[in-house]
């Protein structure tokens, strides 16, 4: 299991269209990743959310490296400010590959994409592949409802109440990076023991 952070996993919008609040907290999450001397792994793209997180840690000196399937690639999908680029066959291997190179993650808002990613480590991480901390960055309220349905999840005890230490929710970019500071890595059994898996 990780013992120590020195890349995160950052998983964002790609839309531009999306509203200034959003842009402004990216970028305040990019420079605050790159003064705390982490570096980022993240989707490739230089459009939205993602390529506001990156074009600020670039600036403030992160290593960064970006991970794109192919097919977005020769769609002329351009590469951010990356140090390190890396072409994959789809999205399941861009997925295992920035799982692979990071210790944290940092899910800011985003589409259908971006909540599929981030529930896929929810699961690695309560199926014990993995113990990285987990932050949902809930800018402007974004994440209100699916937080609310994570908590119905345990409620109606499709997933055990000990689940709510899957995830963190942070309100601003700095409650996110103090939380990854202070992590302390542990194996937690986020399984329920009473149900037998057959």
């Amino acid at each position: 299991m990780n013992t120590k952070i020195n890349t995160i996993c950052v998983f964002a919008s790609s839309s531009n269209n999306i509203d200034k609040i959003y842009f402004d907290e990216a970028y305040k999450l990019g420079s605050l990743i790159a003064k705390n001397c982490y570096n980022i792994v993240y989707g490739g793209s230089n459009l939205g959310l993602m390529g506001e997180v990156v074009q600020a840690a670039h600036a403030y000196g992160s290593e960064i490296t970006g991970v794109m399937p192919q097919k977005l690639y020769d769609l002329g999908i351009n590469p951010g400010n990356c140090s390190k680029f890396i072409l994959t066959k789809g999205m399941r291997e861009r997925k295992a590959k920035m799982d692979e190179l990071s210790q944290a993650v940092i899910t800011l808002p985003g589409g259908f994409g971006t909540i599929e990613e981030l529930s896929e480590m929810l699961t690695q991480k309560q199926l014990a592949y993995s113990n990285k901390p987990i932050v949902i960055l809930n800018t402007n309220n974004y994440y209100g409802d699916l937080i609310k349905f994570y908590q119905k999840v345990i409620l109606e005890r499709f997933a055990p109440a000990v689940s709510s230490k899957l995830f963190y929710v942070a309100n601003t970019s700095m409650e996110a990076i103090e939380y990854i500071n202070n992590y302390k890595f542990e194996d937690i059994n986020y399984i329920d023991k009473k149900i037998q898996l057959k």
